[in-house]
């Protein structure tokens, strides 16, 4: 890709960002960054590193606490450090814009989206209500929304990630701004779904000559659409260069560290069979939704269909597919948190799909859950030690017993026994998902139901998190069902995988023939979508090219 000739949109030079009143404890420290017309620029890093503070600054939108202390951030010539309140707010229509990660909190949940788009033309142009909504719809259009009527006059709740994320992009452009700050906007959805959100980016930025601001810890994406790649660590600039040059080669073992974290797409070679005992067996599951009121009774969504497969002592199996594609609905009917419509889990040999609670409760401790987000599933009022002891104590474990066992397993997780008297909230994001795991392993489960709990998470303490779930199966010969929508992730941490589509099972079988040689259309389609699934990130090459002494891709990094 080459970017357009002309002056920069943006300019930020000698940036220093810090909390008031502590210069010289600063969050960004003296970063440059330019970016021409129809450029994107990608700003990368690891959680902390300052990418959102950046972009934040740009926007005059940072925290009343934090402060820029040093440079300046130049839109057009302008330094939006130094222009009024009034003009900056104009700005951020006209000039520049962003898009948040997650639209679902950055959209009015009581109000329709179509309106929420026009706002933007009511308050800053001259339009009649009529021009406006044409205008609205010319721009839902230009996104490749669906029924844009019907779009128009839609909430938020009655829409997928994806067009609410299209709708965030809409109302972004609809004043064709110079600039477009993304920040990690495809983090959350699916590979089809991310596919078609950068595809879009980069069409937009073609069609306008927009310049883009990318913020990701994704270095599939940075490899799929970036120009120009600037790496920071704890607010320090580490590297910034061309996109292939960066990947190709990378000056710092920092930048180093982050691209052989990349779960490669090549799966890990299968590890042998050893004809171990079941631990989940799953006959003819069925989840069926009726839409409908008390006396009418309205369409039905089948969110599971017939999904049968097994899960052995110290194997994984992946579910993989779409967001709606009934993954979630499989693990959730597992572990018994909705009720399935019909068939059979079996867990230890018992059928757990019909028992009652007061039944059923003996049988819980055999399998436990990890969720994507673990700050929301870990209490913040208590401390860690009192979350991973609940389960035990329900189950008439000592009080001494399981706060013992809880050190135990702050160790076994990589994190210091004297953790557990700390709250969520003093500790990092992938620390959180340790210590999460570390509460499902206090019950001493034969299966551990791994719903994306590595999606949200840097690369670099994915691959950390994921070659802990790998120790500990090894160790304590866990079987795990592991929910993702990353077949990077998947293909290094599966043995087998399941690829689900509306409900349904398309595809079934070893990780290996499935992601390497799928047979059917749709997960062809998915492979296809993922971004910089031709970029041999370990290596730092593309996958065409061959090294010597080196099989067809590579060494690829694994996280097993």
């Amino acid at each position: 890709m080459s970017a357009a000739q002309g002056e920069n949109v943006l300019d930020i030079r000698g940036l220093h960002i810090a909390l008031d009143g502590l210069a010289d404890a600063g969050l960004v420290k003296g970063l440059d960054l330019t970016i021409r017309p129809g450029e994107t620029h990608c700003l990368v890093g690891e959680s902390g590193s300052g990418k959102s503070l950046t972009a934040l600054a740009t926007m005059g939108l940072l925290a009343p606490v934090l402060k820029c202390t040093q440079g300046q951030i130049l839109l057009n010539g302008e330094d939006v450090l130094t222009v009024s309140p009034r003009r900056l707010r104009r700005l951020r229509a006209t000039a520049m814009s962003m898009i948040f990660q997650e639209p679902m909190t950055a959209l009015n949940p009581v109000a329709r989206v179509g309106r929420q788009i026009e706002e933007v033309l009511e308050n800053h142009s001259n339009l009649s209500p009529r021009q406006r909504k044409g205008r609205v719809m010319e721009m839902m259009e230009a996104v490749h929304l669906p029924d844009i009527e019907r779009m128009y006059r839609s909430y938020p709740h009655q829409l997928s990630g994806g067009q609410r994320q299209r709708i965030m992009i809409a109302m972004a452009l609809i004043m064709k701004p110079k600039l477009l700050i993304a920040d990690e906007p495809t983090t959350a959805l699916d590979v089809t779904t991310q596919a078609q959100i950068l595809s879009l980016v980069q069409e937009l930025r073609e069609k306008q000559g927009t310049a883009v601001l990318f913020i990701t810890h994704d270095m599939g994406v940075v490899a799929e659409i970036a120009d120009r790649v600037t790496v920071l660590k704890l607010g320090e600039v580490m590297e910034s260069h061309p996109t292939e040059q960066l990947l190709r080669h990378p000056r710092t073992d920092y930048t180093r560290d982050l691209l052989q974290s990349v779960p490669s797409h090549v799966p890990r070679p299968p590890r042998p069979d050893s004809g171990t005992p079941e631990v989940l067996r799953v006959d003819g599951l069925n989840k069926v939704y009726v839409e409908g009121g008390w006396f009418t009774k309205g369409r039905e969504t089948h969110a599971a269909k017939d999904v049968a497969f097994s899960l052995k002592k110290g194997r994984t199996v992946g579910i993989v597919g779409e967001s709606g594609s009934g993954k979630s609905t499989v693990a959730r009917c597992v572990m018994r948190l909705i009720d399935p419509t019909s068939g059979r889990i079996e867990i230890g040999g018992t059928d757990i799909a019909t028992l009652k609670p007061a039944a059923l409760k003996p049988h819980r401790r055999k399998f436990q859950i990890v969720f994507q987000d673990p700050m929301r599933s870990l209490n913040p009022r208590i401390e860690v030690g009192e979350s991973i002891i609940e389960g035990p104590l329900n189950f008439g474990v000592s009080r001494k017993a399981a706060l013992a066992r809880a050190r135990e397993l702050m160790q076994l997780v990589g994190l210091p026994a004297s953790a557990v008297d700390r709250f969520p909230h003093q500790f990092s994001g992938g620390q959180r998902q340790r210590i999460a795991i570390a509460r499902a392993l206090a019950m001493e489960p034969e299966v551990l139901v791994a719903d994306e709990a590595v999606s949200a998470l840097d690369v670099s303490v994915q691959a950390q998190v994921l070659r802990l779930l790998a120790e500990l199966q090894d160790r304590l010969g866990l079987g795990i069902l592991f929910i993702t929508h990353d077949l990077g992730v998947a293909a290094q941490i599966c043995d087998d995988v399941i690829v689900m589509k509306l409900g349904e099972v398309v595809e079934y079988g070893p990780a290996g023939r499935v992601l390497a040689s799928p047979r059917h259309a749709y997960t062809k389609a998915l492979i296809e979508a993922a971004p910089g699934r031709h970029w041999d990130f370990a290596n730092f090459r593309p996958f065409a090219e061959e090294t010597p002494n080196a099989g067809p891709h590579g060494a690829a990094g694994s996280a097993h």
